[in-house]
């Protein structure tokens, strides 16, 4: 069984920084992509950041500059915890939002794809 432990998030003034992190362990074979997603209470789900296989980054358009995403999910460690970290910067009252692990991944032979359970990120303005 995967397992996806996140911490991190809480409460700053704007301008702020936070750091969250995310480690998924449980016999990963392969990790395609690994990250985070954010969603308010009237909003869809949007992508924040991610790693893909190879090492490649991908930020949404409202936080490049500003957050920074980072770990070693793109090498997968089969026996080890594969982690990512989010680096937020210059923290905003947008940035308010329930923050989601995510990862797609190969595990005997099957794509799965698993959720954290959440974690509050509040910005005060």
């Amino acid at each position: 069984q995967v397992q996806l432990v996140e911490s991190g998030g809480g409460l700053v003034q704007a301008g702020g920084s936070l750091r969250l992190s995310c480690t998924a362990s449980g016999g990963i074979d392969r990790i395609h992509a690994m990250g985070w997603y954010r969603q308010g209470p009237r909003d869809e789900r949007e992508m924040v950041a991610l790693i893909t296989e190879g090492g490649r980054t991908v930020y949404s358009d409202s936080v490049k500059g500003r957050f920074t995403i980072s770990g070693n999910a793109a090498d997968t460690n089969y026996n080890a915890e594969n982690t990512v970290f989010l680096q937020m910067n210059s923290l905003k009252a947008e940035d308010t939002d329930v923050y989601f692990c995510n990862i797609n991944l190969d595990r005997n032979r099957v794509n799965l794809e698993y959720w954290g359970q959440g974690t509050q990120v509040t910005v005060s303005s």
